[in-house]
C-alpha cells in the first residue's frame, strides 16, 4: 500500500486524463515538435494555457517540467526586471523545494540569503534594510506545513516584498476549481509583486509545470525569456492532452467530491495519530519519531507489513523533526488508513518500548 506518491486526488489514472493523452496523440499525430523555434507550438498548448488561466484566475504559462519553470522564472527574477530594475536580495526559506534551492548557484551577481523556515521576523528585517527583496518559498511544503501567506502579503504591502511561491504540493487539493493553496490566498488578481509556480503532476494528475503571473507585462516578459522551452525540453503531446483531460475534471463537480473524500481520509488519520499538521487539511503528515535509527527501523517494519512510507532525515528537516512521512490520497480506503495507523503504533511501541504519544 503506497503512502509515498503525491497523486493526492487519485487523478493520475483517471479515465479522462488517460483518454485525453491518447486522443491528443491520435489527433496530432506526433509526440513533439522536433524543432528549436519558439514560434511553432502546438495548438493544444494554447488551448491548455487558456483553460488553466480560467481555473487559476491568472495568466498561466505551461512548461514541460517544473525544473524548467524554476530555471526561467529565476533568471528573470534575478535580473531585476520584476523589481523595478533593481536586483533583489534573494531570500530562500530553508525548507524551499530542492529544485528551487539549486537555483542559488545560478544567481550570479545577486545577494542570496537563507532564513529559518517561516521566520517572518528575519524576513521583515531584511525588507527594512534593502530596497528590493524577493522571497522564495513553497506554498505547501513537501514534508507538510505551509507558508504564512497572509503575513507575507502584509510585508508585501508594507515594503514591496516580491513573492515567488512554489505550490507544487498545493495544486488541486484546495479551491473550488483546484487553484491550489497559494492562489486561494489571493482573492483577487496576483498583481505585479507575486508569481506562483505549480506542478501539473502531483494532485493535478498529468505532468509538466506552470507559472502564474498577474499582469500582461509579466506574461510578455516570461514568454520572451522562455527560449529554453522549445530548444531543450519541448512539450509532449500526450502530456498536453492529459493536462486538458484533467482541466475537465477540475471544472466538474467530481473535483469537489474527491477533495471531500480526501478530507475524510485525512481526518481519519488525524483521529488515530497526532502530528504537528493535525487539522490543517494538507494531505501530507510527518510522524515525529526523533531518532533516525528508530525511524528507519519503523519504516522498514511498515514496509515488511505492506505499507510504503518515507523517512525524513536531517538536514531536509530539522534535527527534531526526523520521522515518517505519509502521503494520504482520496484513493486510499478507510481500511488502508486504519491498517497503516495500527501498524505504525505497533512498530513504534515495539521499537521504543513505549506507546506513541496521543498529543
Amino acid at each position: 500500500m503506497d503512502f509515498v506518491h503525491s497523486s493526492y486526488l487519485g487523478l493520475d489514472s483517471h479515465p479522462a486524463i488517460v483518454s485525453g493523452a491518447i486522443a491528443a496523440i491520435q489527433a496530432q499525430p506526433s509526440l513533439n515538435l522536433s524543432i528549436a523555434g519558439k514560434q511553432q507550438k502546438f495548438n493544444l498548448l494554447r488551448e491548455l494555457e487558456e483553460s488553466l488561466s480560467g481555473i487559476f484566475r491568472a495568466r498561466v504559462l505551461a512548461f514541460s517540467s517544473m525544473m524548467l519553470v524554476d530555471l526561467i522564472a529565476m533568471s528573470v527574477l534575478t535580473s531585476g526586471q520584476l523589481t523595478g530594475g533593481s536586483k533583489p536580495v534573494l531570500v530562500f526559506d530553508s525548507f524551499a523545494r530542492l529544485s528551487l534551492t539549486c537555483q542559488k548557484l545560478m544567481a550570479h551577481d545577486t545577494r542570496v540569503k537563507t532564513i529559518v523556515h517561516n521566520d517572518i521576523g528575519a524576513l521583515e528585517r531584511l525588507c527594512r534594510k534593502n530596497p528590493a527583496v524577493a522571497y522564495v518559498c513553497d506554498g505547501v511544503y513537501w514534508m507538510g506545513g505551509y507558508s504564512p501567506i497572509q503575513e507575507l502579503r502584509q510585508l508585501q504591502e508594507r515594503y514591496g516584498l516580491f513573492l515567488y511561491i512554489d505550490d507544487a504540493h498545493g495544486i488541486s487539493t484546495f479551491g473550488n476549481q483546484g487553484e491550489g493553496y497559494a492562489r486561494s490566498q489571493f482573492p483577487h488578481v496576483l498583481g505585479d509583486r507575486t508569481i506562483i509556480t505549480g506542478s501539473l503532476a502531483n494532485g493535478f494528475g498529468a505532468s509538466g509545470g506552470i507559472l502564474m503571473v498577474g499582469t500582461a507585462d509579466h506574461e510578455a516578459l516570461f514568454r520572451q525569456h522562455s527560449v529554453h522551452d522549445p530548444c531543450s525540453d519541448p512539450h509532449n503531446v500526450a502530456a498536453l492532452g492529459a493536462a486538458l483531460g484533467s482541466c475537465k475534471v477540475h471544472r466538474s463537480a467530481e473535483l469537489r467530491q474527491r477533495q471531500a473524500q480526501l478530507a475524510q481520509r485525512i481526518d481519519l488519520f488525524d483521529r488515530r495519530i497526532a502530528t504537528a499538521g493535525k487539522g490543517n487539511s494538507l494531505p501530507i503528515r510527518t510522524i515525529i519519531v526523533g531518532s533516525e535509527i528508530n525511524a528507519s527501523a519503523i519504516a522498514r517494519g511498515l514496509f515488511d507489513s505492506g505499507f510504503y512510507t518515507l523517512v525524513t532525515f536531517f538536514p531536509t528537516v530539522g534535527k527534531r523533526a526526523v520521522g515518517i512521512r505519509v502521503c494520504i490520497t482520496a484513493e486510499h480506503k478507510e481500511g488502508d488508513i486504519e491498517g497503516l495507523c495500527d501498524c505504525f503504533l505497533e512498530q513504534f511501541a515495539e521499537r521504543t518500548g513505549k506507546p506513541y504519544p496521543l498529543r
